[in-house]
């Protein structure tokens, strides 16, 4: 051992380098298993270091509304206002979604797949979130073209949307045009455009990227009336289109055959990797924690925690984003 040199107890570390190691945890161990191991840590859980990103996009997979939105009012108050990230699903009640827009005013990236809000919804709270670079709606049905209007004109920074839909859900509308030229008015300034299995044609998406001129990435994977022509992909020096094509790789080296972002601009086929599924999985029950002398227990929230996909969400997060 080198002489003066001096180890600090963990339980002595300073917080926010408490909060980038707890960041490697699971949700399940930061808030059942790090406030039992000493008070410093259960003091560190509770401050903003910790939750500066909250991703609980697993967890609340069909989650009730009343459960979602007590894990919400429990975390996002610690973040003490630096909240930068936020993943959650399937988010449904109004009250949840205002809690976020008044309490998240910081959020830079913000993924709510599979929520059931609506177009009038959106439209109302779409103010608050003017630092928003980077948003997914994905799955979200009950939104279309006002929704994507309202996030365009006061998400100014907004440089990426995911947008991807699930072929089932979509099966009963006529056309998504509207959406797709809602964005290419609303949202000159996207980077990163993924729009697969919307119903969409060659003309819509050509107008998003004559009008979203800094666009490097759009993906139109399973978008079948789209039919770009090659040559006019090629104005575009730094896009890059992915689809329509879907190519699904089965095989362990699937990822090996896939086309990178090198060469000229053109159509590129975005190899899938479908992971495997067990039949046969542990349905393991988390009791719930709690923080002593903490006015908001943990136990208020009923936390269930698998090691496994749900069969519900079969097909959703699919095709992958590139």
């Amino acid at each position: 051992m080198e002489e003066g040199f001096v180890f600090r107890p963990w339980d002595e570390l300073l917080p926010d380098a408490l909060g980038l190691i707890f960041r490697n945890l699971s949700l399940q161990e930061v808030l059942t298993v790090v406030p039992r191991v000493c008070k410093s840590w259960g003091k560190a859980v509770k401050g903003p270091y910790c939750w500066q990103e909250i991703d609980i996009e697993e967890w609340s997979k069909n989650r009730c509304p009343e459960n979602l939105d007590r894990m919400l009012r429990l975390l996002i108050p610690r973040s003490g206002g630096s909240l930068r990230k936020l993943c959650v699903s399937g988010l449904s009640d109004k009250s949840s979604f205002e809690f976020i827009a008044n309490n998240a005013k910081s959020l830079q990236t913000l993924r709510l797949p599979k929520c059931e809000l609506s177009d009038s919804v959106v439209e109302q709270v779409a103010g608050t979130f003017s630092n928003i670079t980077f948003l997914d709606v994905s799955y979200c049905i009950k939104i279309g073209a006002r929704a994507l209007e309202a996030i365009g004109k006061h998400c100014k920074c907004l440089t990426g949307l995911r947008r991807t839909m699930h072929p089932l859900e979509v099966i009963d509308k006529l056309s998504q045009d509207d959406e797709a030229l809602a964005i290419s008015t609303m949202m000159p300034k996207l980077k990163q455009l993924e729009i697969a299995y919307m119903l969409v044609g060659t003309l819509s998406i050509s107008e998003v990227v004559q009008n979203c001129r800094q666009l490097e990435l759009l993906d139109v994977r399973g978008c079948w009336n789209v039919n770009l022509d090659e040559n006019f992909v090629k104005k575009f020096n730094k896009l890059k289109v992915v689809g329509p094509f879907v190519v699904d790789c089965y095989d362990k080296n699937g990822w090996d055959n896939c086309s990178d972002y090198s060469g000229s601009s053109g159509y590129i086929p975005w190899d899938f990797v479908a992971g495997d599924i067990d039949d046969d999985f542990d349905d393991d029950e988390m009791s719930d924690g709690y923080w002593e002398d903490d006015e908001e227990h943990v136990e208020d929230v009923e936390m269930w925690f698998y090691d496994d996909l749900n069969a519900v969400d079969a097909g959703y997060d699919w095709p992958q984003s590139p």
